[in-house]
């Protein structure tokens, strides 16, 4: 019989930072790339951001000429009476940018946060038919 092996394949998901040339930054910190899904429903477009450490005061969400710009803002949490010796996982702030088309209803927006995941429901715009009344001259 032979004896096959099932190694367990793990693929590091390293944080990616965002690196600006040009850009001048408020806050002199790391600033992370958030690990985004998009769903779609028949009503919504659903997105999910990790964004670990952020809460619902830390959170910025902005909508300006379509462009739909997530901040989330991390402080560290030093454990108090000890000292880091060695970490493999960095803080920092979060930020992402998306464009967004006419066809979602921006005065529906909706966003929750839970546990570092945000949740942003954009709701999609019903279409419309209207009938336009032509006037003789």
């Amino acid at each position: 019989m032979t004896e096959q092996s099932t190694e367990l394949q793990v693929q590091e998901t390293e944080k990616q930072e965002i690196v600006e040339e040009g850009a001048e930054r408020m806050r002199e910190r790391i600033t992370f790339l958030p690990r985004v899904d998009i769903y779609e429903t028949n009503t919504d477009i659903v997105l999910v951001a990790d964004m670990p450490g952020v809460t619902a005061e830390t959170i910025d969400i902005t909508l300006e000429k379509s462009i739909l710009t997530i901040t989330g803002i991390v402080e560290p949490d030093p454990i108090q009476g000890y000292n880091l010796a060695y970490a493999e996982y960095r803080v920092g702030d979060y930020q992402r940018s998306f464009s967004i088309s006419n066809e979602i209803d921006e005065e529906k927006i909706a966003a929750t946060v839970k546990d570092g995941v945000l949740r942003l429901t954009l709701p999609k715009a019903v279409p419309t038919t209207r009938r336009i009344a032509v006037k003789a001259l």
